[in-house]
């Protein structure tokens, strides 16, 4: 029903000049035409009267309460003005609407400002930690050996190597913090070329072949009628994917397991695969495994090494690329980390452009 200021106006004079002539009727010695007088000067009157008091007292302030909130929406979430007012709805139930609105919108950023205030507190605790072990580390050995310790040559030799293996994990740790803040404020910008996926998986296989054999683990690249996965991406970036998905699920496998990455083509796309036959992730870990620091076993993951930033890096590398990873685990069945790239035809290449490909993932 519409509820503009002259309709109001309108259904009120007339009330009022009905009620004031019904009264007027039982009064005696009043003719027809003072009643006629009556109900049409009152109709003016309270026509008039009402339609000021709802037009200016009611409807332009409420128009001024939206015009504020209204431009309050505009500043806090981006949104485009709207240049027609309050004037054919209830304009309480309108403004009504907008406060419940805005509250709403702005409910949800306190909520998101609240999650990531918590993700700086555990980022910064974190951070604090992993800085603090190779550090505190390095400064005993060192000060163990100006202390006195340095006179022994074997001891000298032993706590300078311990030492220099510590800040080594600390240099590590700082390239990797550097990388992951740098991708995420898009300051590294991706070199797009084709890629032979394939080649570059072999190589890293070569690469982690020690760490491997040391936990009698089978590397396996699968299916063997695709010589070569041609994709486009950045060739650097994806050896370091390549390198963290095959490192950890070498690493946090089973001893005696196999990794195998599987490659899948469909028209558009190639789909990759890294699954292991570990013992698997927990379920209730699925959903933060790619957060910067995150481990699942503390314990374990201190003696096996690395950053925890690994995942993190994946996923803004694969972002980066348009696609996104997934990840599927099952307890004692084992982990499959998956995504998609676009597929490169290498051979409409030049032949020397081809040859450089080829020769940058062959250095």
């Amino acid at each position: 029903m519409s509820l503009s200021p002259r309709f109001i106006a309108v259904i009120l004079a007339f009330l009022i000049s009905l009620i004031t002539t019904t009264f007027l009727a039982f009064v005696d010695g009043v003719s027809k035409g003072m009643l006629f007088v009556s109900a049409i000067s009152s109709f003016i009157s309270s026509f008039f009267l009402v339609l000021y008091a709802v037009d200016i007292l009611v409807f332009r302030e409420v128009n001024k309460m939206y015009r504020t909130i209204h431009k309050l929406k505009m500043r806090d979430f981006n949104m485009a003005p709207r240049k027609k007012l309050i004037r054919e709805s209830n304009p309480l139930k309108t403004i009504n609407d907008e406060i419940f609105v805005y509250v709403t919108k702005k409910q949800k950023e306190i909520d998101e400002l609240k999650k990531l205030e918590l993700f700086r507190r555990e980022f910064l605790a974190d951070v604090s930690h992993e800085f603090k072990t190779p550090i505190f580390a390095a400064q005993g050995f060192i000060h163990t050996l100006l202390d006195g310790a340095m006179d022994d040559e074997n001891v000298r030799e032993r706590f300078l190597r311990k030492a220099a293996n510590n800040l080594d994990s600390l240099d590590v740790l700082v390239k990797d913090l550097l990388v992951l803040s740098q991708m995420e404020t898009g300051d590294i910008k991706m070199n797009i070329v084709p890629t032979d996926l394939r080649k570059l998986t072999l190589s890293i296989f070569s690469r982690l072949e020690h760490i491997a054999k040391n936990r009698n683990v089978t590397l396996k690249v699968k299916p063997d009628d695709m010589p070569e996965v041609w994709i486009k991406a950045d060739a650097d970036r994806m050896e370091q994917v390549m390198l963290n998905l095959i490192e950890n699920a070498i690493k946090y496998g089973n001893e005696n397991g196999k990794v195998i990455v599987h490659f899948s083509e469909s028209k558009k796309y190639i789909e990759v695969e890294v699954k292991d036959n570990g013992p698997g992730i927990p379920h209730e870990h699925l959903n933060r495994i790619f957060e910067r620091f995150y481990r699942i076993d503390k314990s374990r993951s201190k003696e096996i090494g690395g950053t925890g930033l690994g995942l993190a890096i994946v996923k803004h590398i694969l972002n980066a690329h348009d696609t996104k990873i997934a990840v599927m685990s099952k307890p004692d069945k084992g982990t499959t980390f998956s995504f998609k790239l676009e597929k490169a035809y290498h051979q409409q290449l030049p032949e020397a452009k081809t040859d450089e490909v080829v020769n940058q993932l062959n250095p």
